[in-house]
Protein backbone atom coordinates (compact mmCIF):
# COMPACT_ATOMS: atom_id res chain seq x y z
CA UNK A 1 0.00 0.00 0.00
CA UNK A 2 1.25 3.76 -0.79
CA UNK A 3 1.90 6.03 2.36
CA UNK A 4 1.05 9.66 2.51
CA UNK A 5 4.74 10.81 1.29
CA UNK A 6 5.24 7.97 -1.57
CA UNK A 7 1.81 8.94 -2.94
CA UNK A 8 2.41 12.82 -2.89
CA UNK A 9 5.88 12.43 -4.49
CA UNK A 10 4.49 10.47 -7.51
CA UNK A 11 2.06 13.07 -7.80
CA UNK A 12 4.20 16.14 -7.72
CA UNK A 13 5.98 13.97 -10.32
CA UNK A 14 3.32 13.31 -12.13
CA UNK A 15 2.61 17.26 -12.66
CA UNK A 16 6.52 17.92 -13.08
CA UNK A 17 6.92 19.20 -9.61
CA UNK A 18 10.65 18.05 -8.33
CA UNK A 19 9.37 15.22 -5.79
CA UNK A 20 12.66 15.67 -4.17
CA UNK A 21 11.32 19.54 -3.13
CA UNK A 22 8.31 17.41 -1.00
CA UNK A 23 9.16 18.79 2.82
CA UNK A 24 6.12 18.06 4.58
CA UNK A 25 2.93 16.44 4.40
CA UNK A 26 -0.17 16.88 6.13
CA UNK A 27 -3.75 16.03 6.95
CA UNK A 28 -6.47 18.45 6.44
CA UNK A 29 -9.35 17.85 8.69
CA UNK A 30 -13.41 18.73 8.34
CA UNK A 31 -14.52 17.08 4.69
CA UNK A 32 -16.47 13.58 5.34
CA UNK A 33 -15.97 12.06 2.20
CA UNK A 34 -12.26 12.33 0.32
CA UNK A 35 -8.99 12.20 1.84
CA UNK A 36 -7.16 16.03 1.80
CA UNK A 37 -3.53 16.46 2.26
CA UNK A 38 -1.05 19.49 2.41
CA UNK A 39 2.03 19.37 0.21
CA UNK A 40 4.44 21.89 1.42
CA UNK A 41 7.55 22.32 -0.52
CA UNK A 42 10.92 22.96 0.33
CA UNK A 43 10.19 26.53 -0.95
CA UNK A 44 7.36 27.26 1.33
CA UNK A 45 5.09 26.63 -1.72
CA UNK A 46 2.15 24.70 -0.61
CA UNK A 47 -0.24 22.62 -2.43
CA UNK A 48 -3.66 20.82 -1.21
CA UNK A 49 -4.30 16.75 -2.81
CA UNK A 50 -7.53 15.16 -2.95
CA UNK A 51 -7.80 11.42 -3.11
CA UNK A 52 -11.26 9.88 -3.13
CA UNK A 53 -12.69 7.34 -1.17
CA UNK A 54 -12.21 3.46 -2.90
CA UNK A 55 -14.83 3.02 -5.33
CA UNK A 56 -16.56 0.34 -3.40
CA UNK A 57 -17.02 3.22 -0.26
CA UNK A 58 -20.80 3.31 -0.20
CA UNK A 59 -21.96 6.83 -0.75
CA UNK A 60 -24.84 8.83 -2.83
CA UNK A 61 -25.55 8.41 -6.62
CA UNK A 62 -24.24 11.72 -7.15
CA UNK A 63 -20.86 11.70 -5.35
CA UNK A 64 -19.17 9.39 -7.92
CA UNK A 65 -16.48 11.13 -9.40
CA UNK A 66 -16.92 14.44 -7.29
CA UNK A 67 -13.44 15.58 -7.85
CA UNK A 68 -14.31 16.33 -12.01
CA UNK A 69 -16.97 18.42 -10.88
CA UNK A 70 -14.58 20.28 -8.44
CA UNK A 71 -11.81 20.47 -10.69
CA UNK A 72 -14.60 22.22 -13.13
CA UNK A 73 -15.61 24.78 -10.66
CA UNK A 74 -12.38 25.77 -9.84
CA UNK A 75 -11.88 26.33 -13.39
CA UNK A 76 -14.68 28.14 -13.37
CA UNK A 77 -13.67 30.67 -10.26
CA UNK A 78 -10.39 31.37 -12.32
CA UNK A 79 -12.87 32.51 -15.44
CA UNK A 80 -14.17 34.39 -12.97
CA UNK A 81 -11.35 36.08 -11.02
CA UNK A 82 -12.84 34.53 -7.80
CA UNK A 83 -10.49 33.77 -4.99
CA UNK A 84 -10.20 29.95 -4.93
CA UNK A 85 -7.18 27.33 -5.56
CA UNK A 86 -6.43 26.60 -9.21
CA UNK A 87 -6.16 23.14 -10.89
CA UNK A 88 -2.38 22.41 -11.10
CA UNK A 89 -3.36 18.34 -12.11
CA UNK A 90 -6.09 15.98 -12.59
CA UNK A 91 -5.15 11.91 -12.10
CA UNK A 92 -7.65 10.14 -14.46
CA UNK A 93 -6.41 6.75 -13.76
CA UNK A 94 -8.63 4.24 -12.18
CA UNK A 95 -6.59 3.76 -8.49
CA UNK A 96 -4.85 6.28 -8.73
CA UNK A 97 -7.27 9.67 -9.29
CA UNK A 98 -6.45 12.75 -7.38
CA UNK A 99 -6.80 16.55 -7.95
CA UNK A 100 -4.16 18.87 -6.90
CA UNK A 101 -4.45 22.28 -6.48
CA UNK A 102 -2.73 25.33 -5.15
CA UNK A 103 -3.80 26.15 -1.91
CA UNK A 104 -5.38 29.28 -0.22
CA UNK A 105 -4.63 32.03 2.10
CA UNK A 106 -6.46 31.61 5.52
CA UNK A 107 -8.66 29.91 7.59
CA UNK A 108 -12.28 28.80 7.79
CA UNK A 109 -14.73 31.39 8.32
CA UNK A 110 -15.52 31.44 12.88
CA UNK A 111 -17.05 33.50 15.17
CA UNK A 112 -14.25 35.68 15.75
CA UNK A 113 -14.66 38.13 13.43
CA UNK A 114 -16.25 41.22 14.64
CA UNK A 115 -19.62 42.93 13.62
CA UNK A 116 -17.35 45.49 11.29
CA UNK A 117 -15.84 42.54 9.59
CA UNK A 118 -18.25 40.46 9.39
CA UNK A 119 -20.04 43.28 6.83
CA UNK A 120 -16.87 44.13 4.98
CA UNK A 121 -16.43 39.79 3.94
CA UNK A 122 -20.75 39.67 4.10
CA UNK A 123 -20.68 42.16 0.96
CA UNK A 124 -17.31 41.18 -0.24
CA UNK A 125 -18.70 37.19 -0.85
CA UNK A 126 -21.68 38.81 -2.56
CA UNK A 127 -19.54 40.36 -4.98
CA UNK A 128 -17.28 37.42 -5.58
CA UNK A 129 -20.83 35.12 -6.04
CA UNK A 130 -22.05 37.29 -8.26
CA UNK A 131 -19.18 37.11 -10.33
CA UNK A 132 -19.14 33.23 -9.95
CA UNK A 133 -22.78 33.13 -11.06
CA UNK A 134 -21.82 35.17 -14.58
CA UNK A 135 -20.00 31.78 -15.89
CA UNK A 136 -22.29 29.49 -17.86
CA UNK A 137 -21.73 26.61 -18.73
CA UNK A 138 -22.53 23.14 -21.71
CA UNK A 139 -25.60 22.20 -19.88
CA UNK A 140 -27.98 21.79 -16.92
CA UNK A 141 -26.51 19.22 -14.11
CA UNK A 142 -23.61 17.60 -12.54
CA UNK A 143 -20.17 17.70 -15.02
CA UNK A 144 -19.00 14.73 -13.10
CA UNK A 145 -21.50 12.67 -15.50
CA UNK A 146 -22.68 10.72 -12.14
CA UNK A 147 -26.01 11.06 -12.89
CA UNK A 148 -25.70 10.60 -16.52
CA UNK A 149 -24.76 13.38 -19.43
CA UNK A 150 -25.91 17.00 -19.04
CA UNK A 151 -29.34 17.79 -19.80
CA UNK A 152 -31.05 20.33 -22.12
CA UNK A 153 -33.28 21.98 -19.68
CA UNK A 154 -32.55 22.78 -15.64
CA UNK A 155 -36.40 20.91 -14.79
CA UNK A 156 -34.99 18.00 -16.62
CA UNK A 157 -31.53 17.63 -14.88
CA UNK A 158 -33.04 19.31 -11.43
CA UNK A 159 -35.77 16.38 -11.09
CA UNK A 160 -32.98 14.01 -12.23
CA UNK A 161 -31.32 15.27 -9.06
CA UNK A 162 -33.81 15.19 -6.57
CA UNK A 163 -34.58 11.12 -8.07
CA UNK A 164 -31.38 10.30 -6.99
CA UNK A 165 -31.21 11.07 -3.64
CA UNK A 166 -34.90 10.25 -3.52
CA UNK A 167 -33.44 6.43 -4.64
CA UNK A 168 -30.70 7.05 -2.42
CA UNK A 169 -33.02 7.69 0.55
CA UNK A 170 -35.11 4.92 0.00
CA UNK A 171 -31.96 2.05 -0.50
CA UNK A 172 -30.36 3.46 3.43
CA UNK A 173 -33.64 3.47 4.68
CA UNK A 174 -33.15 6.38 5.84
CA UNK A 175 -34.85 8.17 8.53
CA UNK A 176 -36.73 10.92 6.56
CA UNK A 177 -39.35 12.89 8.54
CA UNK A 178 -41.74 11.66 5.90
CA UNK A 179 -41.80 8.62 3.54
CA UNK A 180 -40.02 9.42 0.36
CA UNK A 181 -42.75 8.72 -1.60
CA UNK A 182 -44.81 11.48 -0.10
CA UNK A 183 -41.82 13.77 -0.39
CA UNK A 184 -41.71 13.25 -3.82
CA UNK A 185 -45.10 14.03 -4.13
CA UNK A 186 -44.65 17.31 -2.45
CA UNK A 187 -42.01 18.32 -4.30
CA UNK A 188 -43.31 17.77 -7.79
CA UNK A 189 -45.78 20.98 -7.32
CA UNK A 190 -43.09 23.17 -6.97
CA UNK A 191 -41.60 21.94 -10.57
CA UNK A 192 -43.04 24.29 -12.77
CA UNK A 193 -41.15 26.86 -11.16
CA UNK A 194 -37.87 25.14 -12.62
CA UNK A 195 -38.71 26.14 -15.86
CA UNK A 196 -37.93 30.04 -15.72
CA UNK A 197 -34.15 28.98 -15.46
CA UNK A 198 -32.96 28.80 -18.93
CA UNK A 199 -29.34 29.86 -18.85
CA UNK A 200 -27.25 26.84 -16.78
CA UNK A 201 -24.89 28.89 -14.91
CA UNK A 202 -22.00 27.97 -12.03
CA UNK A 203 -23.46 26.28 -8.46
CA UNK A 204 -20.75 25.69 -6.10
CA UNK A 205 -23.97 24.34 -3.85
CA UNK A 206 -21.61 23.94 -0.56
CA UNK A 207 -20.74 27.40 0.38
CA UNK A 208 -21.52 27.46 4.20
CA UNK A 209 -18.93 28.75 6.10
CA UNK A 210 -16.72 25.84 6.31
CA UNK A 211 -15.88 26.44 2.75
CA UNK A 212 -15.08 30.12 2.75
CA UNK A 213 -11.46 30.65 4.01
CA UNK A 214 -10.78 34.04 6.12
CA UNK A 215 -7.43 35.64 5.47
CA UNK A 216 -5.63 37.96 7.93
CA UNK A 217 -1.90 37.88 6.82
CA UNK A 218 -2.22 41.75 5.84
CA UNK A 219 -3.98 42.63 9.11
CA UNK A 220 -7.60 43.57 7.00
CA UNK A 221 -9.90 40.40 7.01
CA UNK A 222 -10.62 39.68 3.21
CA UNK A 223 -12.20 36.26 1.19
CA UNK A 224 -9.11 33.76 0.90
CA UNK A 225 -10.60 31.43 -0.78
CA UNK A 226 -13.86 29.53 -1.81
CA UNK A 227 -13.13 25.82 -0.98
CA UNK A 228 -14.82 22.46 -1.81
CA UNK A 229 -15.97 22.95 -5.14
CA UNK A 230 -17.08 19.09 -5.37
CA UNK A 231 -20.76 19.56 -4.98
CA UNK A 232 -20.53 22.17 -8.09
CA UNK A 233 -23.28 21.33 -10.90
CA UNK A 234 -24.53 23.94 -14.04
CA UNK A 235 -28.21 25.10 -13.09
CA UNK A 236 -30.00 28.37 -11.12
CA UNK A 237 -28.04 30.66 -9.34
CA UNK A 238 -30.66 31.20 -6.70
CA UNK A 239 -29.53 27.40 -5.24
CA UNK A 240 -26.04 28.56 -3.58
CA UNK A 241 -28.34 31.20 -1.35
CA UNK A 242 -29.21 27.43 0.33
CA UNK A 243 -26.01 26.80 1.96
CA UNK A 244 -24.78 30.62 2.00
CA UNK A 245 -27.66 30.92 4.62
CA UNK A 246 -27.28 27.41 5.62
CA UNK A 247 -30.45 26.34 7.76
CA UNK A 248 -31.14 29.90 7.73
CA UNK A 249 -32.59 32.36 5.40
CA UNK A 250 -30.66 34.56 2.73
CA UNK A 251 -33.23 37.28 2.29
CA UNK A 252 -32.13 37.93 5.90
CA UNK A 253 -28.60 38.97 5.30
CA UNK A 254 -28.41 42.29 4.07
CA UNK A 255 -25.29 42.37 3.56
CA UNK A 256 -24.29 39.58 1.39
CA UNK A 257 -26.87 40.88 -0.90
CA UNK A 258 -26.35 44.47 -1.06
CA UNK A 259 -22.55 43.28 -2.56
CA UNK A 260 -24.63 40.30 -5.38
CA UNK A 261 -26.70 43.17 -6.19
CA UNK A 262 -23.86 45.47 -6.63
CA UNK A 263 -21.62 43.41 -8.90
CA UNK A 264 -24.46 42.59 -11.27
CA UNK A 265 -26.33 39.66 -9.40
CA UNK A 266 -30.23 38.97 -9.33
CA UNK A 267 -31.87 38.47 -6.45
CA UNK A 268 -35.42 38.78 -6.85
CA UNK A 269 -38.06 36.51 -4.27
CA UNK A 270 -40.86 36.28 -6.01
CA UNK A 271 -43.04 33.33 -5.67
CA UNK A 272 -41.41 31.00 -8.36
CA UNK A 273 -37.97 31.98 -6.66
CA UNK A 274 -39.49 31.43 -3.69
CA UNK A 275 -40.51 27.83 -4.68
CA UNK A 276 -37.75 27.26 -6.24
CA UNK A 277 -35.22 28.27 -3.11
CA UNK A 278 -37.65 25.41 -1.10
CA UNK A 279 -37.10 23.02 -4.14
CA UNK A 280 -33.09 23.58 -3.29
CA UNK A 281 -33.44 23.17 0.67
CA UNK A 282 -34.82 19.96 0.42
CA UNK A 283 -32.65 19.12 -1.87
CA UNK A 284 -29.62 20.23 0.55
CA UNK A 285 -31.69 18.62 3.28
CA UNK A 286 -32.17 15.47 1.52
CA UNK A 287 -28.93 14.86 1.16
CA UNK A 288 -27.74 16.05 4.99
CA UNK A 289 -30.21 13.46 5.95
CA UNK A 290 -29.70 10.59 3.92
CA UNK A 291 -25.53 10.65 3.86
CA UNK A 292 -25.72 9.48 7.71
CA UNK A 293 -26.45 6.20 6.80
CA UNK A 294 -23.37 5.32 4.09
CA UNK A 295 -20.94 8.04 6.14
CA UNK A 296 -21.73 6.07 9.61
CA UNK A 297 -21.75 9.36 11.00
CA UNK A 298 -22.15 8.15 14.71
CA UNK A 299 -25.17 8.88 17.19
CA UNK A 300 -24.05 12.95 17.99
CA UNK A 301 -24.12 13.55 14.07
CA UNK A 302 -27.05 11.75 13.45
CA UNK A 303 -28.82 12.81 16.80
CA UNK A 304 -28.21 16.72 15.16
CA UNK A 305 -29.67 16.04 11.83
CA UNK A 306 -32.74 14.47 13.33
CA UNK A 307 -33.31 17.15 15.91
CA UNK A 308 -31.85 20.05 13.13
CA UNK A 309 -32.04 19.43 9.70
CA UNK A 310 -35.37 17.29 9.42
CA UNK A 311 -37.16 20.02 10.94
CA UNK A 312 -36.00 22.69 8.35
CA UNK A 313 -37.32 19.27 5.37
CA UNK A 314 -40.84 19.49 7.14
CA UNK A 315 -40.46 23.88 6.86
CA UNK A 316 -39.00 23.70 2.85
CA UNK A 317 -42.12 21.08 1.96
CA UNK A 318 -44.70 22.89 4.38
CA UNK A 319 -43.50 26.15 2.18
CA UNK A 320 -43.88 24.21 -1.01
CA UNK A 321 -47.28 23.35 -0.50
CA UNK A 322 -48.40 26.41 0.81
CA UNK A 323 -46.79 28.85 -2.19
CA UNK A 324 -48.34 25.92 -4.76
CA UNK A 325 -51.98 26.36 -3.42
CA UNK A 326 -52.03 29.86 -4.26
Amino acid sequence: MVDSWERARNVLEAAQIPPDRLAHVRPLHGGTYNTVEELRLTDGTRYVLKIPPAETTPGLRHERELLVSEAEFYDGAAQADVSAPRVVAVGGDVGARHLLMTACPGDPWDDALTDAERTALRAELGRQVARLHRVTGPGFGYPSGALGPLAGGWRTAFTGMLDAVLDDARDYRARLPVPADEVARILRAAFPALDEVDVPYLVHFDLWQGNILVDRSTGVARIGGLIDGERMFWGDPLADFVSLALLGDIKKDEDFLAGYREAGGRAVFDTPARLRLALYRSYLYLIMITETVPRATGEERDGWVQTVVAPELLLALDEIQELAAR
